[in-house]
């Protein structure tokens, strides 16, 4: 039984994510993998993401993967990355296809122009590194506030709970990067690529016992 699993529905920073976990947890058994049966033994899961919604919810079914991630994400330690985050939310408006719909909200996308305070344009996809506000979470500690993770993303999550935002930053408005629920924690950043701060995120994680 793999104490933590990396879902494998390929697509996503798979290899970048069971480094950085090898590294922060080198006595963990570590499965990247696309077996039902061995996420749902794992002790917890990890849901590592880069693409898009439409791709992400199609190869989930032709795996045979959605129900293994449902129950993961509803039952054990659980975090998601990226394409991670906004799949657990209803509908997304990257091809306009439903979500898992594990926490309610959609998924919208940066409106084009954007601008600056100084009025330079910025582009989107989002991408480089970013400040990011935090709130008060296990998964916080030891990492300061406002310190900068790595984003590449065109899409954000809209929680419709306020209660679920467990982040923020600004592109150039606030948008929310990171969500937590009981055993769930899901960010738009990704913590394998963000060095310090993003490792000890995942430390954090891989000890967490909500």
């Amino acid at each position: 039984m793999a104490d933590i699993a990396v879902v494998d529905y390929g697509m996503g920073n798979l290899r970048s994510v069971e480094q950085a976990l090898r590294k922060v947890a080198p006595a963990a058994e570590i499965a990247v993998t696309s077996d039902a049966e061995i996420i749902a033994g794992a002790g917890r899961v990890v849901f590592p993401g880069q693409g898009a919604m439409p791709d992400c919810m199609r190869e989930l079914d032709a795996r045979g993967l959605r129900e293994a991630v449902l129950v993961a994400a509803r039952n054990k330690p659980f975090l998601g990355i990226c394409i991670g985050l906004q799949m657990l939310f209803g509908h997304s408006a990257e091809g306009n296809v439903d979500g898992l719909e594990i926490l309610r909200g959609k998924v919208e996308r940066f409106a084009a122009p954007l601008y600056d305070a100084q009025g330079n344009k910025l582009k989107v996809p989002h991408m480089g590194w970013n400040q990011v506000h935090h709130g008060q979470h296990a998964l916080w500690d030891g990492i300061e506030q406002d310190a900068r993770f790595y984003f590449v993303h065109s899409y954000y999550v809209q929680p419709q709970d306020v209660s679920l935002v467990q982040a923020t930053s600004h592109y150039p408005q606030s948008f929310v990067c990171a969500v937590a629920r009981d055993n769930l924690f899901a960010v738009q950043f990704h913590p394998e690529k963000s060095h310090t701060a993003g490792l000890k995120l995942l430390q954090n994680f891989v000890q967490w016992n909500p």
